[in-house]
């Protein structure tokens, strides 16, 4: 059974406590964050490094930003390295999923943070709140964030990926799955020694891609979710969220029927032109030689 916490059941101190000497990494994806990620990054360093040392490190991962998005994470405290220039062998870096598997190869925590770097309303709640069942429950592994998501001034409706295309498509192939509020959330944590085992699709499948795997190899008794109160951030037309439900549906497809759906499609729309999306994946990183290395 997956259960369901809220963020205001954990404190900083209380988790300080059972942290017990091990290591924690917040680590953000960014492309052209640069009004948002400034204000993340120094919130994390003042409340939970600074104030009380609940986070051991902020990474972010540049995924080829054309503003100042790497400027001003590092200016807050960031490490910040480029996702092109992390094992290049792998491809050049580009799609959230490859930004977020080359910043568990670069974190050096026990305990790894996910945090979308386009949240305008971002709290230490958020990462409290994630890590709380990880440090104070051992036989959890995983933990997804949910939260309210307005849609426009004063509305509701964010999420509208997850209601037309996540959820329909769990309820079919993935039941077991059906409790999780928002399967899409960007913001989740999970430990090393799980997180490590797990293949990493490129873009945006990477977030229903993790989820199905983690439910596969440890059963979904070892999910958590997590009550982060309200998400402000930038919500996209239509037509750029198109290849983003495809990423969501290819993934999950491949999953189910790995032999009838191949990594990547052709996306046809009426009136745009033709686009490739491709679900390729990154093999677990206990299994890249580079990533034993760095660990040995």
């Amino acid at each position: 059974m997956i259960r369901t916490f809220h963020h205001a059941e954990f404190t900083a101190e209380h988790l300080l406590a059972a942290k017990d000497g091990r290591v924690v990494s917040v680590c953000l994806p960014a492309r052209n964050e640069q009004d948002t990620v400034g204000a993340i990054v120094e919130t994390l360093r003042a409340e939970l490094v600074d104030n009380i040392a609940l986070v051991d490190e902020i990474i972010v991962i540049d995924d080829h930003s054309t503003d100042r998005t790497a400027d001003l994470a590092a200016a807050a405290g960031a490490k910040v390295s480029q996702a092109e220039a992390l094992l290049p062998e792998y491809g050049d870096g580009h799609g959230k999923g490859e930004a977020m598997w080359k910043s568990l190869f670069v974190s050096e925590g026990d305990f790894v943070v996910w945090c979308d770097a386009d949240v305008r309303n971002f709290g230490p709640e958020y990462v409290v709140g994630l890590l709380g069942p990880l440090l104070t429950r051992s036989d959890i592994a995983f933990v997804k964030g949910f939260y309210e998501r307005p849609l426009g001034e004063g509305g509701n409706g964010g999420g509208r990926v997850t209601e037309l295309v996540a959820r329909p498509v769990i309820a079919v192939l993935f039941p077991e799955l059906a409790p999780i509020v928002q399967p899409l959330a960007g913001e989740y944590a999970g430990r090393r020694d799980v997180l490590e085992q797990l293949a990493f699709v490129q873009g945006y499948g990477v977030d229903i891609g993790l989820l199905i795997d983690v439910c596969e190899r440890y059963g979904a008794a070892a999910i958590a979710q997590v009550d982060l109160g309200t998400r402000i951030h930038r919500n996209r037309p239509l037509h750029e969220l198109s290849p983003q439900a495809m990423s969501v549906l290819q993934t999950a497809l491949r999953r189910a029927h790995p032999d009838l759906v191949s990594a990547a499609a052709i996306l046809a729309r009426p009136g745009l032109e033709p686009m490739v999306i491709d679900v390729t994946e990154r093999p677990p990183l206990a299994e890249v030689p580079e990533y034993r290395r760095s660990t040995a």
